[in-house]
């Protein structure tokens, strides 16, 4: 390059932002500062033995005692490809609930084994109806049924438990998506009888992006045991990578250790909070939030209030009014960022993010006002001040639904 092109890099100095997103959630100060800790091998003795830490942590947050719970090195998305994988040999027939971008992205790689896909499918904004799992698998070898639990394209949740019947009923494996409500929804892995479970790091458990912790049960590991060929992906054949986090502890690959070390401070917050606790903090700010765009003229996206999923709320975007100049002037002039809709919702709903460390009372209110302010400037008509009055008002409800509790 020659001297006439080049420029100086500065110092890296990113924006701080306020993560109101499907995710990334922002990050607890202690995830950063283990991020921090010194770099040492991923063979080395108090590495290896860190790794314990990080499993036992894992289980308790998945509610499990599978042996098999370890975090992949890979994204959300990787957690959906090695659950599909381990659990299919080619041919197999599998059903996969699709209400959404990230529970078709199940059945597109189920296809691409292949497997024999029979996508059930459901409206954007509803669940899936059990009844037409049934009917599909009835009188069929089903290996799997595989559903998200939160599709967060949409914001629906989906109740485990009907499917785990339906998919006792067909002699199936229950495949779950949990990237976007482990640790912020109720979810019991052993009590649910989920078969494989996957997560991702950067939502609820509020570490950075990089890492899906997965679980898997004994009875996935006799399927496995029992394959007539080997995955056919080698970075994410379970059982090679089990050797590493396994009693083995030999090498598979370089996982990344710095991401290890925040997840490791991460599942500490959560379970020193409480899961409980963490469920409750999540829903009473979401209850707060809808409250709040209610107030404000705006509809939740998803009609049926035991739908929504509880970490990711989709609101309308009102008649008129452009959603991309919304989210840029809010972050623009709030440093707050929210995401849109895409596939066949973009343009049509914003898709606002409670998770983790981000799903604090402060972030909702500061959010409603910066949104009442940014739709009146864009032309939305609504009354000053309606959005955080509402909010208020749901939050001392739930104080005083708390208090007289406590007291029975």
């Amino acid at each position: 390059m020659s001297d006439t092109h080049y420029h100086e890099i500065g110092e890296l100095l990113p924006p701080q932002r306020l993560m109101l997103t499907p995710g990334p959630s922002c990050l607890d100060p202690r995830v950063y500062r283990a991020m921090a800790a010194p770099m040492v091998g991923h063979m080395d003795p108090w590495f290896t033995k860190m790794m314990d830490d990080v499993q036992e942590l894992l289980r308790r947050v998945f509610q499990t005692h599978n042996r098999i719970t370890f975090p992949l090195s890979a994204s959300g998305s990787g957690g959906i490809e090695a659950a599909v994988m381990n659990a299919v040999d080619p041919g197999d027939e599998c059903i996969v609930c699709v209400n959404g971008a990230f529970s078709e992205r199940m059945a597109i790689i189920a296809e691409r084994i292949p497997a024999k896909v029979i996508r059930v499918d459901a409206p954007y904004g509803r669940t899936v109806d059990p009844e037409d799992v049934r009917r599909a698998g009835k009188g069929r070898k089903i290996r799997f049924v595989g559903l998200a639990h939160g599709e967060t394209s949409s914001g629906i949740v989906q109740r485990v438990r009907d499917y785990r019947k339906v998919a006792d009923e067909l002699g199936a494996l229950l495949i779950v998506d949990a990237v976007a409500t482990l640790a912020g929804i109720p979810l019991d892995v052993d009590k649910e009888k989920i078969d494989i479970c996957f997560s991702g790091a950067q939502k609820a458990i509020s570490a950075p992006p990089g890492m899906a912790p997965i679980t898997v049960n004994s009875r996935v590991e006799e399927v496995m045991q029992a394959r007539k060929e080997p995955v056919r992906s080698w970075y994410f054949d379970l059982t090679p990578a089990m050797s590493y986090w396994g009693k083995e502890r030999l090498y598979h690959h370089t996982p990344p250790i710095s991401l290890i070390y925040g997840m490791r401070e991460a599942l500490r917050a959560v379970l020193e909070e409480g899961l409980e606790a963490r469920w409750e903090r999540h829903a009473s700010n979401q209850q707060a939030l809808i409250a709040g765009v209610e107030a404000m003229g705006l509809e939740p996206f998803v009609s049926n209030p035991p739908d929504r999923l509880i970490t990711v709320t989709a609101v309308n975007i009102p008649a008129g009014i452009d959603d991309v100049k919304v989210r840029k002037q809010l972050l623009d002039e709030f440093d707050i960022e929210i995401a849109g809709g895409f596939g066949p919702l973009k343009g049509k709903i914003w898709r606002v993010g409670l998770m983790g460390y981000s799903c604090q009372k402060p972030n909702v209110l500061t959010f409603l006002s910066a949104l009442e302010k940014t739709l009146l400037d864009q032309g939305f008509r609504t009354s000053a001040g309606a959005g955080v009055g509402a909010a208020i008002g749901s939050y001392q409800q739930s104080t005083h639904h708390a208090a007289v509790g406590a007291k029975k």
